[in-house]
């Protein structure tokens, strides 16, 4: 299967903005849920324990976006999904994927002091559903747009079903232009 590096980088940087819009509301999801859980602090104090650690989270964060929106532009076409719902599909995916893995942060992270439980952490996990849920609405659409075809400007939402939710009625009783 081909890649288009167009449609790779507009996907890297529509994955890079969902990792900002995730960093900015996980501000007000860490009061909201009460869990101090900050992948930024994750990601930074793994590489640094030194007052540069929330620089160098958030550069990793925007950069695991874009690796991640990369791959998205690249895969989410190809599946039978109307596209509003790929991209909050694939973040969960991802989420349920990884979410086991935070075993391995309470035991080997070199700021495993510093930072909040997570396994077994029902608001962690609810927290963290949240803020992919976040990235996967904000990745989809963004992509969507970016990567429209050029004689449209925003492309429509994939038509699934009619309203009657048995499919097009048009297609069913043969009056659509085939």
């Amino acid at each position: 299967m081909p890649i288009d590096r167009g449609r790779t980088a507009r996907g890297a940087l529509a994955g890079a903005i969902a990792a900002g819009a995730w960093s900015v509301q996980a501000q007000v999801d860490m009061r909201a849920f009460g869990v101090p859980y900050s992948d930024e602090a994750l990601l930074g104090k793994a590489v640094t324990r030194g007052p540069a650690w929330p620089l160098v989270g958030v550069g990793l964060h925007l950069l695991t976006g874009a690796c991640f929106g990369a791959a998205y532009a690249n895969v989410a076409p190809r599946l039978p999904l109307p596209s509003w719902a790929r991209g909050p599909l694939l973040a969960m995916v991802e989420h349920l994927s990884t979410w086991p893995m935070t075993v391995a942060v309470e035991r080997v992270h070199p700021a495993r002091q510093e930072l909040p439980e997570l396994w077994g952490n029902n608001r962690a996990f609810a927290q963290a559903t949240w803020r992919h849920l976040v990235f996967g609405i904000v990745l989809g659409e963004l992509e969507r747009r970016f990567n429209a075809p050029a004689d449209t400007r925003v492309p429509p939402y994939d038509h699934v079903v009619s309203s009657n939710g048995h499919g097009d009625i048009e297609q069913a009783v043969g009056a659509s232009e085939s």
